[in-house]
């Protein structure tokens, strides 16, 4: 019995030694460039970021919107958003005709301070509240409209300067009936409402997250602004008290020089009144400027995405 000899049938075909090699260095390739695309991700930062260009870069949208906000709140009124004016004028002259007379003062003199203290603090106060549920209160757009969440921040500024702006109208015949000793300087007036502007913003996006995530600090936010209303010299003239002949009453009034509204209010005030303008003002309103967007700037980066789940 013989053996046939033959060549063996393979199993499988083995692959070169130079495939194998091109294999592992594509693999390689591919590898690095998963890593690199990866490493390309914008960070937490650089979103946060990228969010407030994109809202301010929708300015069609809210400027639409925050003036659509008016035109239905006073809907079928016949002096629409000048209401609003009334009401602020109608209040300041009651209570500078009140003040001037328990603090001694000419009405001359009290009731243009109170009036400006009152638009401003208007504009502060509404930039505070209703902040405080900006996105509660777009919670149908922001699970609907695929939009940066500072479009609804830059909607509620945008609102809150057309109602400063209709306040003004207030002014405006108050300094025909109260001449004001107004000049150049007065122009300091424009820098600082944009400082306001500025600091409105980021409170409200600040608060907005915060109060979307814990609802309680709502009406705990509302439940301050309306305290500070009185501890603020709004109604009563803080310089006043400052010169008081009472060394006691002096004394305690420089304790005002902590409320953060103050400054706010008279680096506006001052110059839209003709009265000397103070740095100090100018400083800490700076300061929490740049103190306020880096907070907010930390907010945003780590709770902003979470913004459309806690709604």
């Amino acid at each position: 019995m013989g053996f046939t000899t033959g060549t063996p049938v393979p199993t499988g075909t083995a692959r070169p030694s130079g495939s194998r090699r091109a294999d592992g260095a594509g693999g390689r390739r591919r590898y690095r460039a998963s890593v690199s695309s990866t490493n390309l991700q914008p960070s937490p930062s650089a979103r946060a970021l990228q969010d407030v260009r994109d809202g301010w870069g929708q300015r069609e949208l809210w400027g639409h919107l925050g003036w659509q906000d008016i035109r239905q709140r006073y809907r079928r009124s016949l002096l629409g958003p000048l209401w609003i004016t009334i009401s602020m004028a109608v209040t300041a002259i009651a209570l500078g005709i009140l003040y001037a007379g328990l603090f001694g003062n000419s009405l001359e003199e009290q009731l243009p301070y109170i009036l400006v203290g009152f638009i401003v603090w208007g504009f502060i106060s509404g930039c505070i509240n209703e902040g405080s549920e900006v996105f509660i209160a777009n919670v149908g757009l922001i699970t609907h409209l695929p939009a940066p969440i500072t479009v609804h921040v830059y909607r509620l500024i945008w609102r809150q300067v057309l109602f400063f702006a209709h306040n003004l109208a207030v002014y405006a015949v108050m300094l025909i009936v109260f001449p004001q000793p107004l000049g150049w300087a007065s122009l300091a007036a424009i820098p600082a409402f944009v400082l306001l502007v500025l600091n409105g913003a980021w409170v409200a996006l600040a608060a907005g997250i915060v109060s979307t995530r814990f609802r309680d600090l709502t009406p705990i936010t509302q439940s301050i602004v309306q305290l500070m209303f009185f501890m603020t010299p709004i109604v009563w003239i803080y310089g006043d008290l400052l010169n008081s002949p009472n060394p006691s009453i002096a004394e305690r009034a420089r304790i005002v020089e902590f409320n953060p509204f103050l400054h706010f209010l008279e680096i506006i005030r001052a110059p839209m009144l003709g009265a000397d303008q103070h740095l100090r003002h100018w400083l800490v309103v700076l300061a929490i400027t740049v103190a306020g967007w880096a907070l907010t700037f930390v907010i945003m980066r780590r709770y902003r995405a979470r913004v459309a789940y806690w709604v």
